[in-house]
């Protein structure tokens, strides 16, 4: 070799040398994530994939929104060097392929699937408690920028991931900064004395329909405005003394509106996870159990609604970051009804099990990367397998079902106008087709009726669109099948039974079964391309931006205090987003104002929290003592004066037991004590008779939906001093969803008011804002705090 020629090869080798190599996560972080008693905050992580974003061309870090707190929500994006130098071009064939009716023909067709990317999410600690996924997200990333490797490359070549570091910015800071704080002390491994969502906690998983957050809103963008991805994983923990891992294929029932190819596909993804966790020796890894795939409202659940695959895993999880030791003992005495009896027997589904030992967050992340690359493997393997279906999904839903509406028609002329707007905004911003009426329709209603017109300025949602089982799932009752246990108990589903959403908006809707004429008016139809455009037909004024705040309804202003309980309370945080998202002043009671008499309001709430959160609270024993107990005696001694004094006090289902017990109110729980074969409620929509000449039921329908979620049913004692505003209807009351022994609430009251000193004490026997999805019972508690 000659001298010149050597020289050359050293320079080429120097200069090689000098080019940045994406870091490392523990060379930013100075720990490698998921080492025992160590945890990335929000800022840093970040900050490691922006540093990563910067180095590595398999990497683009994009900030999709902010967070309820303002912190930013990023997505990364990671695939070879030339499909990220090509994102666009990618993300506009798996848009076409979402609507097949983009596609031209066949010939178009096979160039999509042939030269289009599998469009793969993963996303991290939702609930930001179940923190090791979060801190797994760098160590994928990393992987994926740095290996040089067959299988590797392959993924790169063939698939576009979406990793999403956590959907809850908020959460991971609030769940990390309390983590550092309490590291070496008793509260070590303890979740934080406040919800870690602000408004959500662990329900910031239940808004995937309703998009009350602005962490779902800009994920639905990302998802089913802008990318369409075929493959969606959600990532979780579940508790500490439980299997290993829980993988597809759920558990039933399935949601007939899924599509039956989707099951399987969802059944496959988890073999193939199960399969490679065996295969590196992992114990205890379950299929068949736990989850179903009935409910609608999930990151993973979703998504079968799109036409998408969805998956969740669930990790036993640590004490945060802290090793936990499971004992055999543990693991004998847990026990799961739904495909999983014994966590120390095999099964089928649970082929290998684990006795127990010492158990840390690197067990669970090496958990994640393997069924992280497993999808991944699938994803990029079969990527035109996917991409062909996820096209005949659509296709699939564009045809005639005489089985089904053909539509369904928003009433013009409903005097709740906003909801109605939010209603229309909730289904564009998912994806749906809305159309604006411009010309009345003559419809049928249903198959043997006569033809009715249907009015100027109404709305139809068609059925035959690319999201058919979306439309079919939000706007059709609910019928959960009737699932009982040996010894006759009802098998509590994963999530509710019902959620049918114009009930739980009191928007009035239709079917509409067939249509006078429809091609001669096709052309009068208008698209509703924006919010604002069906605000004007409903004669509102625009919206600034999306999901605008609401105008408060309050006739008057009262001082409103609401009780905020360090033992994070998901009902609590749901009435705040209720008061803030209709502009209602309010504020917050800790356990010290009522403790030292400091109830300066006119009207105060309780959420649904039991008897237990409110007077005992968080344990002494592992949370400091700012934060430990409850009101106590002296609060709810306090509470009680408040009211004789002339306050009014509203309760929410749970509370009211606290508050009967206290007042000595003349008034009792039927379905409390129930055993569950003979009453039971998870979850589903009932119907109210109401007395709307009181002035707690103004403005109401003498007949309409609540929410019921294993709540309340009163008897009550009528006095001049209580009085029933609502009452359960006295037959036929579930009018979405599953309830065994309707009987024991027929008739029964679900709202009453009573007198008590100088003041007054409203109880709602149901939660009246559940989830921030109830917005027809909304106007009760409007009601209450402002009569």
């Amino acid at each position: 070799m000659s001298a010149s020629l050597l020289l050359c090869g050293l320079i080429l080798l120097f200069l090689s040398a000098c080019v940045a190599q994406p870091p490392s996560p523990k060379s930013v972080l100075g720990f490698t994530p998921s080492d025992d008693r160590t945890v990335a905050d929000w800022n840093q992580i970040v900050d490691y994939f922006s540093k990563l974003d910067k180095v590595s061309d398999k990497v683009l870090v994009r900030e999709i929104g902010k967070s309820t707190l303002g912190k930013p929500l990023i997505v990364a994006f990671i695939s070879s060097a030339g499909n990220i130098k090509n994102l666009d071009k990618y993300r506009q064939i798996s848009a076409k392929l979402a609507d097949p009716r983009t596609v031209r023909d066949a010939r178009e067709l096979e160039d999509l699937i042939k030269n289009g990317k599998t469009i793969v999410s993963v996303s991290c600690s939702i609930h930001s408690t179940e923190i090791v996924a979060s801190q797994m997200s760098m160590n994928l990333a990393y992987e994926l920028a740095t290996a040089t490797d067959a299988d590797t490359k392959e993924i790169l070549d063939n698939t576009i991931l979406l990793l999403i570091p956590s959907p809850n910015p908020d959460g991971v800071q609030i769940v990390a900064d309390w983590y550092k704080k309490t590291l070496g002390t008793r509260s070590e491994g303890t979740p934080p004395p406040e919800l870690y969502h602000h408004y959500a906690g662990h329900d910031n998983n239940r808004d995937w329909f309703m998009l009350n957050l602005k962490e779902t809103q800009a994920v639905t963008k990302l998802f089913w405005q802008e990318w369409y991805p075929q493959l969606v994983y959600d990532v979780h923990q579940q508790g500490v003394n439980a299997s290993r891992f829980i993988i597809p294929p759920f558990f039933d029932p399935p949601n007939p509106r899924v599509s039956p190819t989707i099951l399987r596909e969802v059944g496959l993804i988890g073999y193939k996870m199960a399969a490679d966790l065996q295969a590196k020796g992992v114990e205890g890894v379950a299929t068949n159990s736990t989850y179903d795939t009935w409910w609608h409202g999930g990151f993973r659940s979703a998504p079968y609604y799109h036409n998408s695959i969805g998956i969740l895993s669930e990790a036993a999880s640590a004490n945060l970051m802290s090793p936990v030791t499971v004992r055999r003992d543990d693991l004998a005495r847990s026990r799961n009804t739904r495909g999983l009896p014994n966590l120390l027997e095999t099964a089928t589904n649970y082929p290998d099990t684990w006795e127990g030992g010492l158990w840390r967050p690197s067990d669970i992340n090496n958990i994640e990367m393997i069924a992280s690359r497993a999808l991944l493997q699938m994803a990029a393997k079969f990527r035109q397998r996917y991409l062909r279906n996820f096209y005949e999904f659509g296709k699939a839903n564009l045809q005639a079902d005489v089985n089904v509406p053909r539509a369904y028609v928003v009433i013009a002329g409903q005097p709740n106008a906003e909801s109605v707007s939010r209603f229309l905004e909730i289904l564009t911003w998912q994806g749906i087709e809305v159309q604006q009426m411009t010309h009345e329709l003559w419809v049928k209603h249903s198959k043997t009726e006569d033809f009715h017109e249907i009015p100027l300025g109404s709305f139809l949602i068609f059925t035959n669109q690319p999201q058919k089982n979306n439309v079919l799932s939000l706007f059709e009752k609910q019928v959960y099948p009737n699932r009982l246990l040996p010894n006759g108990d009802a098998e509590a589903p994963y999530d509710v039974a019902g959620w049918t959403l114009p009930l739980q908006m009191g928007v009035e809707t239709y079917e509409v079964w067939d249509i006078r004429d429809l091609a001669k008016f096709q052309s009068t139809l208008k698209p509703v391309a924006n919010i604002n455009q069906a605000r004007e037909v409903l004669n509102l004024k625009p919206n600034a931006e999306p999901f605008a705040k609401m105008p408060n309804p309050l006739r008057f202003n009262p001082r409103i205090g609401l009780y905020k309980p360090f033992a994070s309370s998901m009902d609590e945080g749901w009435t705040r987003l209720v008061l803030d998202n209709y502009q209602i002043p309010f504020t917050s009671l800790t356990n010290d104002d009522f403790r030292q008499n400091r109830l300066n309001v006119d009207t105060m709430i309780l959420a649904a929290d039991s008897e237990t959160t409110v007077m005992n609270g968080l344990s002494a024993e592992r949370y400091p003592a700012e934060f430990a107990g409850g009101i106590g005696e002296a609060g709810a001694e306090n509470m009680r004066k408040f009211v004789e004094n002339g306050g009014k006090l509203v309760c929410f289902d749970d509370s009211c037991g606290l508050v009967i017990k206290r007042f000595g109110l003349p008034i009792k729980n039927v379905v409390a004590g129930l055993r569950r074969n003979e009453f039971y409620n998870p979850g589903s929509i009932v119907k109210l008779q109401v007395d709307t000449k009181h002035p707690l039921g103004r403005g109401l329908l003498e007949e309409m939906p609540a929410y019921f979620s294993t709540s309340s049913a009163f008897d009550v004692s009528e006095t001049p001093n209580m009085t029933t505003v609502a009452r359960y209807a006295q037959k036929d009351s579930l009018m979405s969803g599953w309830m065994l022994g309707e009987k024991f609430i027929n008739g029964k009251t679900a709202l009453a008011e009573a007198s008590y000193g100088k003041g007054k004490i409203v109880l709602f026997a149901f939660r009246p804002q559940h989830r921030g999805q109830s917005f027809a019972t909304f106007p009760f508690i409007f009601n209450a705090i402002s009569n």
